[in-house]
């Protein structure tokens, strides 16, 4: 016992005491003999100070005791505390000096009853984590641009307008298929995997494009979020065909759905950013991609046509080549006849001048050497006759290779060249113009043209509910 307050001898008068010095006494007395303390009661007159601090008072049937939670204390609330709310504090009681008012210096707070649900949800958490219901591989990334998304969460719940409003945002081509249950209550659970289900049939009978689920709602106590909790529940979030991502309460709270899903977002408009990429980032990325195609394409449409303009230089017409051929044809048969010719002469001159200087011996080999030259003379024309022939058979082969390549022929075949007003070629539908004339070359003449109409083509996905 705090010596101050030991009983005095009966013959002794009483301490006379000043009133702070009174107080601080029994203060230090309360400290020694109850402090630390744990009180459950019920919640009244709560006031929120400006400054941070929070002050109420617990009640019950028997009593109330005043209560002060310092703003430290109050920012590691994971709840928002309500008149009414049955709670378990833990502080030190003390005496108020300037008023001599016993309070609760509150340290920490949570609901009544919290303690052995959070018991209950370390117990499952730890059986389900070593079935493999919580493993890293089995998690599998959101769709960065999903063709549907299905939703579950109660229809009364904050947590849908805040989702729609952000995938509305974000992605409003990409269709929602809503799949209501409750969020809270002895029913929820059951609902919730009904709502699941519906969506996976859904998913797998390829009635609706869904590539992710959102299983959302807003924050609250643990026991407003333990319907997340059950087991059935978790087991069903582990069986999706399709990624899920789960947005239960606040960025502090944690559900063993969460644990099950594939992504777990911190907020209900956290999920639904995560679900689907926004849309004008996806817009500007395909606006590159198209541009980079364009320049691509056209640096090989350029590359083309100076290939096909070198290549309309060197080719000729059939009928030109033909006479070139024969031309040249010509040409070395005349050179041809000269060259025989002119070594015909030379033979005899070189014949005569050794006959000259030769006796008589040589006459017979002479006069064989002659016959053989006039052999050699009569076989002349010939020879040129047959290299004419093998030159003219050798143009025609050349002439059949060449004319399908004609441009008149490739006319002829139904093809056509179309050539605007200014002389430039239409190659493109986004050349033309309605009211623009334009000539088409045929094969065996011209079209003069107007164009009545150019239609290009657009797709667009539109929501729907889910039936």
């Amino acid at each position: 016992m705090n010596p101050a307050f030991a009983s005095p001898p009966p013959s002794a008068p009483p301490r006379i005491w000043a009133v702070g010095a009174l107080v601080r006494a029994a203060a230090d007395a309360l400290e020694a003999r109850l402090n630390p303390v744990a009180v459950r009661g019920e919640v009244a007159a709560l006031v929120r100070a400006s400054s941070g601090h929070c002050y109420f008072a617990l009640k019950d049937d028997a009593g109330q005791i005043r209560c002060a939670m310092f703003r430290r204390a109050a920012a590691l609330l994971g709840f928002e505390p309500r008149e009414g709310d049955q709670v378990e504090v833990r502080g030190r009681l003390t005496i108020y000096e300037p008023r001599g008012d016993l309070q609760l210096v509150v340290e920490s707070m949570r609901h009544a009853g919290q303690g052995e649900l959070f018991e209950r949800f370390l117990h499952l958490k730890a059986r389900l984590d070593a079935e493999g219901l919580f493993a890293p591989e089995r998690k599998r990334p959101a769709f960065a641009m999903p063709r549907g998304i299905g939703l579950v969460t109660s229809p009364q719940a904050a947590a849908l307008r805040d989702v729609l409003t952000a995938l509305a945002r974000r992605a409003p081509h990409v269709p929602v298929w809503f799949a209501p249950a409750a969020v809270q209550g002895g029913d929820a659970p059951s609902q919730l995997i009904a709502a699941l289900q519906k969506l996976y049939r859904a998913a797998r009978d390829g009635r609706h494009p869904l590539d992710t689920i959102l299983l959302v709602r807003g924050g609250g106590s643990i026991e407003d979020l333990w319907a997340f909790n059950d087991e059935a529940l978790v087991r069903v979030i582990a069986q999706s065909p399709v990624p899920v991502i789960t947005g239960v309460g606040h960025e502090t709270d944690f559900t063993l759905s969460d644990f099950a899903a594939d992504v777990r977002a911190p907020t209900p408009t956290a999920a639904a950013e995560l679900a689907a990429a926004p849309r004008e980032g996806e817009t500007e990325r395909l606006r590159a991609l198209r541009t980079q195609l364009e320049r691509a394409l056209t640096r090989r449409l350029e590359r083309q046509a100076q290939q096909l303009d070198t290549l309309a230089a060197r080719l000729m017409p059939p009928a030109l080549q033909m006479t070139v051929a024969r031309q040249r044809l010509a040409a070395l048969a005349v050179r041809l006849t000269h060259a025989l010719g002119m070594r015909a002469l030379a033979e005899r001159a070189a014949t005569g001048q050794r006959a000259a200087r030769w006796s008589r011996a040589l006459q017979t080999p002479l006069v064989l050497r002659q016959a053989h030259l006039e052999q050699l003379t009569k076989r002349l024309p010939a020879a040129a006759h047959t290299l004419l022939a093998r030159q003219r058979e050798r143009l025609q082969r050349l002439d059949l290779r060449l004319s399908p390549l004609a441009p008149e022929q490739v006319l002829a075949r139904g093809y056509a060249w179309l050539e605007s007003a200014d002389g430039q070629p239409v190659t493109r539908a986004a050349q033309a113009q309605p009211g623009q004339s334009i000539t088409a070359h045929l094969s065996d003449g011209r079209v003069g043209m107007r164009v009545t109409q150019v239609c290009p083509t657009a797709s667009k996905n539109r929501q729907q509910p889910l039936s």
